[in-house]
């Protein structure tokens, strides 16, 4: 395998087998004729590379075959096909409390997991006081881990995983149990060890994390592998394959600024979306806090009982900023016939800060797409926002405070303490 690369996936298959006999299984180890009675392929012709310092996401629905990827990556399971290449130390956070012994203390957990990744007694003695540090449980330390609650079990096994850099750092879902604390205490860790060089392989349903951390994402689906592109892209094409599961189709397109995804059953769709200044103007360049119209025409195709109209406006990385829906401003259309065309209309401040944002939108039942998705659209709109008015600020919105500056002398305060403390003594006495 090349060095430019630490991570290397060739033509992956898990197969799990179901023979009429033991004896059989022991034949075709040996590479003795021997047909099984049964052969479910979990995984299937799975290949990609991730090179020194790159963060890449999988994505997937449960049971799709991520964690049995991983597991093939990490080595504690073999593939049935292909092979797998890595350069340089790894370190993985998979199944919680995997390998840690519910009778052991987390100390004693802690130093049998340091000395499985190669250190020696002196390394994991000065390590030692990092991992209790980080993991911040107390005197839990030193009790049993059957003792633990997941949380707990959670932060010592990522302080252990994390507790030297590794080059290779693979993480499955193990940090959703997390409280919100640590939780944003391991990805300011994750993090840091990506700034300084480590590759991440990040299994997540957060897709504010895949989009915040990695560069690429990769999309399996009934053990196969569906999309490897820009995490943006990946989780719009994620997005229109849950709500799709039912009688309709996705479709993708590519446009200036990525691609664009669509998808639904069709009873209603987008016939045309236009993003406008106040004047009417069709516009993608807007000032920070200039006002805007989005304005969406819609053709019904089949009668409807309910339409609801949703947006959700998104930055650069695909994580949301801001979203409603006609469900929660009590304007949903009800008994719409086929034929019908309706106009909705949205205006806003572009209470954003500078950069480069898109609009999905839905249409839907409910709430929701994933009840009745009648049409799912991302990037339906890209446009810019610039700073061309307004004092300097960094941040993703607008939000202009009033500031208040008071000065004043230390000699004035003292003095102002020493009567406050005069007036108190006083009262005492």
């Amino acid at each position: 395998m090349s060095a430019a690369f630490s991570l290397l996936v060739e033509d992956v298959g898990k197969a799990y087998v179901e023979y009429a006999s033991e004896l059989q299984r022991f034949a075709r180890w040996f590479g003795l004729p021997a047909k099984p009675l049964h052969e479910h392929w979990v995984l299937q012709h799975i290949s990609f590379r991730v090179g020194q310092g790159e963060a890449v996401g999988i994505v997937g629905q449960n049971g799709a075959g991520k964690s049995t990827l991983l597991k093939i990556i990490t080595g504690t399971t073999l593939p049935s096909a292909g092979r797998v290449g890595i350069n340089g130390r790894v370190s993985a956070l998979l199944e919680l409390g995997l390998g840690f012994s519910p009778e052991l203390t987390g100390r004693e957990n802690a130093r049998h997991a340091l000395g499985l990744m190669g250190l020696t007694s002196t390394q994991i003695a000065d390590l030692i006081g990092g991992v209790e540090s980080f993991a911040e449980i107390g005197e839990y330390f030193d009790q049993p881990i059957r003792t633990y609650s997941s949380g707990m079990q959670m932060r010592v096994a990522f302080s252990v995983a994390t507790a030297v850099r590794p080059d290779v750092l693979i993480v499955d879902e193990a940090l959703s149990v997390g409280d919100a604390y640590f939780v944003h205490k391991c990805f300011r860790r994750i993090r840091e060890y990506r700034d300084a060089g480590t590759t991440l392989l990040i299994v997540s349903h957060d897709a504010s994390a895949i989009q915040s951390l990695c560069d690429r994402a990769v999309l399996i689906d009934r053990g196969r592998m569906v999309l490897d592109g820009y995490p943006r892209e990946v989780l719009d094409y994620y997005n229109a394959l849950i709500a799709e599961r039912e009688n309709s189709m996705v479709t993708v397109r590519e446009v200036k600024d990525g691609v664009s995804t669509r998808s639904g059953t069709g009873e209603a769709g987008f016939t045309e979306v236009v993003l406008r200044k106040v004047d009417g103007s069709p516009a993608d360049y807007f000032s920070v806090g200039e006002r805007a119209m989005l304005e969406a025409h819609v053709a019904v195709r089949e009668d409807i009982d309910r339409l609801v109209f949703g947006y959700m406006i998104r930055d650069r990385l695909g994580q949301p900023v801001y979203g409603t829906n006609t469900h929660h401003s009590e304007q949903a259309c009800k008994n719409l016939p086929a034929g019908r065309r309706v106009t909705f209309s949205v205006e806003f401040p572009m209470n954003l800060g500078p950069g480069t944002y898109s609009i999905s939108m839905a249409l839907s039942s409910t709430e929701t797409h994933l009840v009745k998705n009648y049409q799912w659209w991302d990037l339906a709109q890209v446009f810019t926002v610039a700073n061309t008015d307004k004092p300097q600020f960094v941040g993703c919105a607008w939000i202009p405070p009033v500031l208040s500056v008071l000065q004043h002398d230390a000699d004035a305060t003292e003095t102002a303490r020493t009567r406050a403390g005069k007036t108190e003594a006083d009262a005492r006495r």
